[in-house]
């Protein structure tokens, strides 16, 4: 049977997945609870969305996992994104912009995965300082939360590559790293040469954050297919916040992530938000928690007064298991896929100082099938 989504730019869904089974160790599966209890519906609901809360999934908690160093506690990881998926599905047939709640960074597959079974493509915008590229090979620590962007383009822990039946479960061109300041010398030997979109904190506050935020959306082609918003709190510098797992002084103070949200926030072709890493623990009066969802309610209120509708375009077709979807976001076919996309100079290799702020640096070799295999290393590695 057919399933059409309306896409209603006044509705938000809420979904919790208290979850710091990725992490480095407990306080982000609070998250979601004191989110809520910080009175974040009514705001939103007070800026004039309609909200529903379609609830947490069970909590999957950190623990100590000294039998599997390399990527621990991936047990738990999966079966969070199990639920989360499931709760993604059944939310996005109502055709509210989800808002999930987080939990660690490991939760991103979980949404994708769902979102996947309704949209044959989808677009990743990680806004985070770090690029979590890491796989069980070349991880410092062994905490899957710093692996996530690897496990999307189907690299990294065997377990959760192929935890979607779709892998990679996003191409690389449509995935953009937005604020980068820190990583491992592995991530940037890879980033040298996958054709991922690297945006580098220092050179959005140097080109502007609005304007950053726009060419991020433009280079991975989010004017034509859906993608999600991935949040991690330590993208902005401290001391404007410092309830999270690592806080650092950095480039993007909070007027800088407030003007990037509006420009992502605002766009039709957004289909989820999830707002990771979150540490309640560190926040003993809950001013980071109010500013948290006041950060988010009028970056957000950009959709009330922007014209969020999709035009219509043919339905995906979805394999006899699955509902096929006619979709007002369903991207075209792959053939289609958009060959206007503005060119980059040559000196974006250059993070430091280039005049545009995006790579990749080998733009031209898009990754075909072959690319999509799991890293062989990676995976030996994590077994």
């Amino acid at each position: 049977m057919a399933v059409k989504i309306h896409r209603d730019p006044k509705k938000i869904a809420l979904i919790g997945i208290p979850t710091s089974a990725g992490s480095h160790g407990p306080g982000a599966e609070q998250a979601p609870a004191a989110l809520r209890a910080a009175g974040l519906q009514a705001r939103l609901e007070a800026a004039g969305f309609d909200v529903s809360d379609h609830g947490d999934t069970p909590v999957f908690p950190y623990q100590p996992d000294e039998e599997h160093p390399r990527a621990r506690n991936t047990a738990a990881v999966v079966e969070g994104l199990s639920a989360l998926r499931f709760k993604v599905e059944l939310a996005t047939k109502s055709g509210a912009l989800l808002l999930i709640l987080g939990g660690d960074c490991s939760i991103t597959p979980g949404t994708v995965a769902g979102l996947r079974r309704y949209y044959r493509e989808v677009g990743v915008f990680w806004m985070d300082r770090d690029a979590d590229l890491n796989t069980p090979l070349t991880t410092p620590s062994g905490c899957v939360h710093g692996m996530t962007v690897a496990h999307l383009i189907g690299r990294g822990a065997p377990e959760i590559v192929r935890f979607s039946a779709d892998m990679p479960m996003v191409r690389e061109p449509n995935l953009a790293l937005f604020g980068l300041e820190r990583m491992d010398p592995p991530e940037e030997q890879f980033l040298a040469t996958a054709p991922l979109r690297a945006f580098y904190a220092p050179d959005i506050v140097r080109l502007g954050a609005a304007a950053s935020a726009r060419q991020a959306i433009d280079r991975i082609h989010g004017h034509k297919i859906p993608f999600v918003l991935h949040y991690d709190v330590d993208v902005m510098s401290s001391p404007d916040f410092t309830a999270c797992g690592f806080p650092a002084e950095g480039s993007l103070r909070k007027e800088h992530v407030r003007e990037a949200l509006a420009e992502v926030l605002a766009s039709p072709q957004l289909l989820a938000v999830e707002l990771c890493e979150f540490f309640p623990s560190l926040d003993a009066d809950g001013s980071a928690a109010k500013f948290l969802i006041d950060l988010f309610a009028e970056t957000l209120a950009g959709r009330l007064s922007t014209d969020a509708t999709v035009p219509a375009v043919p339905a995906q077709s979805e394999p006899p298991a699955q509902a096929a979807v006619e979709s007002p976001a369903a991207p075209e076919p792959e053939s289609a896929a958009p060959a206007a996309e503005p060119e980059l100079p040559s000196e974006a290799a250059a993070p430091a100082d280039s005049g545009s702020i995006a790579t990749p640096r080998a733009e031209a070799a898009e990754p075909d099938g072959a690319s999509a295999a799991i890293d062989a290393s990676a995976t030996s590695a994590g077994n």
